[in-house]
């Protein structure tokens, strides 16, 4: 099989259906973020996915915004950035929680619960550094990126609105989470996960792209249809 750019469009739109499924399940498996958790298989496995949720999700709104990129304007690559450093910065704190914290866990539990602490709220005894700025500004990257993704994705009109609208309502109900105690408000990552779903499944289920895409060129070249 012939692989072209418009072929792997295509096909990123399912790494972004993957990522949604996978985002909405962990939030239900996900054990409780103390320090006895990181050792346990349990957590290796949920944060081994995170971690392939995070590059399926990098992937995927790639494909997403490459599949609007004439149309969705700067806004659309401005939200493409911020979400793309988002899911980039979430990568690297799961790696940090899957591979740096069992190994550390019996002999600096004061940082491993501090770590814990910048996603659960707790305060922390040990030193973390930027860490936690770090993550507030990822939650913002979150909030934002989210936003003008899906503000760019309904006016350009390509995807399906209701996938954008949920997209930008999901983003920014984020900011309610103060409202919820942790883990509750793990709920709030249901209808972003539903969103990235259905706006990666219109992707790849987009048979025109190839063939819409085909011209686009001979435009871009001055040359006549």
């Amino acid at each position: 099989m012939k692989i072209t750019a418009n072929r792997v469009i295509r096909w990123s739109g399912l790494s972004a259906v993957l990522a949604g499924i996978l985002f909405i399940v962990i939030q239900a498996v996900h054990p409780p973020e103390i320090p006895s958790s990181v050792t346990t298989s349990a957590w290796a496995i949920v944060h081994y996915l995170t971690l392939a949720m995070s590059l399926l999700g990098l992937l995927g709104i790639t494909g997403i915004y490459a599949r609007q990129v004439h149309a969705a304007g700067w806004t659309g690559l401005a939200g493409f950035l911020l979400f793309g450093l988002f899911w980039a910065a979430t990568a690297a704190f799961t790696f940090v929680e899957a591979f740096v914290l069992p190994v550390i866990a019996a002999d600096a539990p004061d940082f491993v619960e501090g770590y814990l602490g910048i996603f659960t709220g707790s305060p922390s005894v040990s030193n973390l550094g930027l860490l936690p700025g770090v993550a507030h500004v990822g939650g913002g990257l979150y909030v934002l990126g989210g936003l003008l993704l899906g503000i760019a994705t309904f006016r350009a009109g390509i995807i399906p609105r209701w996938t954008a609208v949920l997209l930008a309502c999901a983003a920014v109900s984020t900011l309610a989470s103060s409202l919820l105690p942790h883990p509750l408000d793990r709920v709030l990552a249901v209808p972003m996960g539903l969103a990235l779903a259905g706006m990666g499944y219109a992707v790849w289920s987009d048979r025109n792209i190839e063939s819409s895409a085909a011209t686009s060129p001979k435009r871009y070249r001055g040359e006549k249809k």
